[in-house]
C-alpha cells in the first residue's frame, strides 16, 4: 500500500463515528489503533479497536462502527476483536467494549456463528483475570447482547435495547448505569475505571484522600471520601445500595441494605458487587439495617456471595440486623474479619413483636394496643448492640464519628489478608 493510501485510509477511518468515540475515550494523544486496515470484504473491518490510557491508566478498547456495513459482526471484525482480548489477557489491563451494530453478517452464514463463537469465548475467557465493561450505545439483540452482559458491568444508553430478540425487551437487571445518551455513557465507563484493578493480580488505583461529608445525611455519606460514592445499579430495587467508593484514598465495595426486607432484585446487585470485588480483591464493607429476606431463593443468593468470597469484609451494623440478614451479611456465616455496630443497632435472631413474644412472653401480657411499645422496649433493652458485643456477636461498638476512622484502621490492616481455599472448580450453590 502506497503512502498516499495509506494517508486515504487513515482519513476515511478517522471520519467515522466510532473512530470519533474512542479517541475521546482514550486520553488527548494516547490511543494506537490496532489492525487499522484489516478488511471485511470491500471495507474495513466493522470496528475500530485498540489501546492507550484513560485517566492515565492502561486500557484496551474496541468499538463496532456503525458507519461501516452498519457495524454488523463478521468473521474478520471478531478476528479484530479476539487479538484485543489476547492483548488485554496478555498484558493485565481492562478492556472496555462500546457496542453500536445493527447486527451481524447474514450472508456470511454458519461462518457468523463462529465469529459470534470467537468473540463469546474470548470474554468468557478473561472473566475474572482483567475487568470488563460493556457500553451498549444502540440496541444489542441476540448474540451480541449475551457476549454484552457478560462483561462485569454494563452501561448502556437509556433508549437502547438489550436483549435476545427484537421482541423481547429485555432486562435492566444486568445493567449497572443507565446514560442519558452516548456521551454520558462514554464518560460513565471512563469514571468506572477510576475504581477497577488492571487485573486481578494488581490493586485497584489509589487516589488523593479527601475528607468525609461532614453535611452527609447518611452513614456511608459520612464515612467515605467525600463525592466519592458512585452507585451502580441504582435504577432497579429499594431495598439496597451498591457501588464503589473510597475511604482515605483507597477504593472500597460498598453494599448499604436501606431497610425493610431484601428484594430478589437487590439480592442480584448485591451478589454481582461483592463476586466482582472478591476476584480483584477489593475490601468490602456492608451497612446493615433490614429485617430479612422476601425469599428463601433471595437469601441464599447473598449468603452464598459473602460466604464464597475471600476478600476483606467488613459489616457496620447501622440499624436492624435480623435473623437470616445477620447471618448472611455479618459475623461468622458471612465469614467477616470485622462486624462493628453502632450504639442504637438491634441485632435479634427474629423481628421485634416475635423475639418479645417467644423470649420474653410475660413482657406482652398487656392490652393489644400497647403490645408494639412493649415489644420495642424490650429490644431496646435485651436485643441492643452492647448485648450483641457481651454475647460476641459482634466486635465493637462505634460511634459514626469514629467509624470512619476505626474503618480506616481495619482495611490497613486487612491489606495483606491471605485465605486458603478447599480446592474446587466453583461453588454449586446459586
Amino acid at each position: 500500500m502506497s503512502i498516499q493510501k495509506i494517508t486515504q485510509a487513515k482519513a476515511e477511518i478517522a471520519a467515522t463515528s466510532a473512530y470519533k468515540i474512542i479517541t475521546e475515550f482514550f486520553d488527548e494523544g494516547s490511543f494506537i489503533e490496532i489492525d487499522t486496515y484489516a478488511k471485511s470484504g470491500d471495507n474495513y473491518a466493522e470496528a475500530v479497536a485498540g489501546y492507550g490510557s484513560v485517566n492515565g491508566l492502561p486500557c484496551y478498547a474496541f468499538c463496532q462502527n456503525i458507519d461501516v456495513a452498519n457495524g454488523a459482526m463478521s468473521k474478520a471484525q471478531a478476528a479484530k476483536l479476539k487479538k484485543v482480548y489476547e492483548l488485554a489477557l496478555k498484558n493485565g489491563a481492562p478492556i472496555v467494549a462500546i457496542y453500536d451494530s445493527l447486527g451481524g453478517k447474514l450472508k456470511e452464514g454458519n461462518e457468523l456463528l463462529t465469529a459470534y463463537g470467537t468473540v463469546l469465548n474470548s470474554a468468557s475467557t478473561l472473566s475474572g483475570v482483567v475487568p470488563q465493561i460493556s457500553v451498549v450505545l444502540s440496541d444489542c439483540v441476540g448474540t451480541s447482547a449475551i457476549t454484552a452482559v457478560s462483561a462485569d458491568f454494563v452501561i448502556k444508553v437509556k433508549d437502547a435495547k438489550l436483549s435476545i430478540s427484537p421482541s423481547d425487551d429485555g432486562c435492566l437487571c444486568s445493567v449497572a448505569k443507565v446514560a442519558e445518551d452516548k456521551n454520558e455513557a462514554v464518560s460513565a465507563a471512563k469514571e468506572l475505571l477510576l475504581y477497577l484493578p488492571s487485573n486481578n493480580l494488581s490493586t485497584a488505583p489509589s487516589a488523593e484522600e479527601i475528607p468525609e461529608d461532614t453535611n452527609a445525611k447518611c452513614v456511608v455519606g459520612k464515612t467515605v471520601d467525600e463525592n466519592s460514592f458512585t452507585k451502580l445499579y441504582d435504577h432497579i430495587g429499594k431495598t439496597a445500595k451498591v457501588g464503589f467508593a473510597r475511604i482515605q484514598g483507597e477504593v472500597v465495595g460498598i453494599v448499604k441494605a436501606e431497610g425493610g426486607k431484601i428484594e430478589k432484585s437487590d439480592s442480584k446487585k448485591i451478589t454481582k458487587l461483592v463476586s466482582f470485588c472478591d476476584a480483584f480483591s477489593i475490601p468490602v464493607l456492608t451497612f446493615i439495617d433490614s429485617e430479612g429476606f422476601t425469599g428463601l431463593g433471595v437469601a441464599t443468593t447473598v449468603t452464598n456471595a459473602y460466604a464464597e468470597a475471600t476478600t476483606a469484609k467488613i459489616s457496620v451494623i447501622t440499624g436492624k440486623a435480623v435473623g437470616p440478614v445477620y447471618i448472611a451479611m455479618a459475623g461468622a456465616g458471612a465469614m467477616t474479619d470485622l462486624t462493628l455496630a453502632l450504639p442504637e443497632a438491634v441485632v435479634s435472631p427474629l423481628n421485634e413483636m416475635a423475639a418479645a413474644y417467644i423470649l420474653a412472653p410475660e413482657k406482652m401480657e398487656v392490652p393489644v394496643a400497647e403490645q408494639e411499645a412493649a415489644a420495642s422496649k424490650f429490644v431496646k433493652e435485651n436485643l441492643s448492640a452492647f448485648k450483641a458485643a457481651e454475647d460476641g456477636v459482634i466486635e465493637n461498638i462505634v460511634t459514626e464519628q469514629e467509624l470512619r476512622t476505626v474503618l480506616g484502621q481495619a482495611l490497613t490492616m486487612l491489606e495483606s489478608k491471605r485465605v486458603n481455599t478447599l480446592p474446587k472448580k466453583h461453588s454449586t450453590i446459586g
